[in-house]
């Protein structure tokens, strides 16, 4: 029992992680075609990146 609830949990923990990533890896490849872009590309790559992080901490 205790080896199936183990699994259970980890299960639980990899899905939040995995959740996140889900959402932020399509945001930072948008990020670093849009940074091709002369002059506003970096900004708004540095916005979409910020946004990401904070996504990412978010413990789901």
């Amino acid at each position: 029992m205790l080896k199936i609830t183990s699994l259970l949990f980890a299960l639980i923990m990899l899905s939040g992680c995995v959740l996140t990533k889900v959402v932020t890896v399509p945001m930072r490849v948008t990020g670093a075609i849009i940074s091709i872009v002369p002059v506003v590309g970096d900004g708004i790559d540095a916005a979409i990146d910020e946004t990401a992080d904070v996504i990412d901490a978010i413990p789901i």
